[in-house]
């Protein structure tokens, strides 16, 4: 049987002309058509950055070089619960728990199927015998990672209460600007809070910006479904008399909290820095990256790259690899 770190290069291999043959535009076209909050080149971004990122061999065993394997390890068999509000988003840890040496039951979101019934065909056209199977409702399993709102949460938490678990709630992505940002990297920041209709917890929705700091983005095309929750937001703020920027596709509103609107961007002026690096040690827990060319931070990622996770960027910065060596 292949090894994990083989079968993991050789669906790179595979996927490196997603998108553009027949085949694969099939896949796009059902995926979309499943779930209309996906867009074509959106989930080609998405194939990209998993094949670059997760699927490199060099970047997996630089990976797992970090980590000693235990040398008794016994085989478990994990539950992996996807969310899917973005293409693909529960592949990171069905990867983690194959290359951890378990069998991986994945019980896969509806608004996903698609693409992930994709993936785990080639995974078997690689290799018959990899330990991946969509969950059937009925098979056992030792532990489970599952991902969803903080109120899925809780159901989880009494669902799964009698195996080991790793869960993941609400979690947001903010932007920290000194002002001497190019309009290259400002452009690189709008995919950081558009791509994906803004669906990601790793989409920025809040930005700190110095006090005086006019923000503006170029125009872009948005999700049909997107654009009516920009329209309806607007309309209503309106309606009420409360304040905003408009960007013609989004809403700017200066206020401290995280957005709960998609099409709505929360922007919090600051004097110094300092004032904002005591602000995100106080909302560490419901933070998933911060974004930023001039601030340090434990889950800091360049502008532009909120969506290109790496290996070691876990979710909600928890080991996944540790949890499932642990098992």
């Amino acid at each position: 049987m292949k090894t994990p770190v083989d079968i993991w290069a050789e669906l790179g291999a595979r996927l490196s002309s997603f998108g553009q043959d027949a085949a694969s535009r099939e896949v796009i076209a059902r995926a979309c058509q499943k779930n209309d909050w996906f867009e074509p080149e959106e989930i080609v971004d998405a194939v990209r950055s998993i094949r670059e990122e997760f699927l490199s061999r060099d970047k997996i065993e630089r990976w797992l070089a970090c980590y000693e394997r235990p040398a008794t390890l016994p085989s478990r068999t994990v539950l992996v619960v996807m969310a899917g509000n973005i293409p693909l988003v529960g592949f990171f840890d069905l990867l983690c728990v194959v290359t951890a040496g378990h069998r991986c039951l994945v019980k896969m979101s509806s608004k996903d199927a698609v693409l992930m019934s994709f993936v785990i065909d080639q995974l078997k056209k690689i290799e018959p015998g990899v330990p991946v199977a969509v969950y059937d409702g009925a098979t056992p399993f030792d532990a489970a990672i599952a991902t969803g709102s903080d109120n899925a949460n809780r159901y989880f938490r009494s669902l799964y209460a009698g195996v080991r678990t790793l869960l993941r709630g609400n979690r947001h992505s903010v932007a920290v600007l000194n002002g001497r940002e190019t309009s290259g990297q400002l452009e690189a920041l709008s995919d950081d809070i558009f791509s994906y209709s803004g669906l990601g917890c790793r989409n920025v929705s809040l930005i700190f910006v110095p006090r005086g700091i006019s923000l503006r983005f170029a125009s872009r095309r948005m999700n049909p479904k997107y654009l009516n929750n920009y329209r309806q937001r607007k309309a209503l703020r309106e309606m009420c008399g409360d304040p905003f920027f408009d960007l013609g596709f989004a809403l700017l509103i200066r206020q401290s909290e995280f957005s709960q609107a998609l099409s709505e961007v929360s922007v919090v002026e600051y004097d110094d820095l300092s004032q904002v690096v005591a602000w995100l040690r106080k909302h560490d827990a419901e933070l998933q990256c911060v974004v930023s060319n001039c601030i340090d931070h434990s889950r800091r990622v360049p502008l532009g790259r909120s969506q290109q996770p790496t290996l070691s960027d876990y979710p909600d910065a928890v080991d996944v690899m540790e949890f499932l060596y642990g098992l």
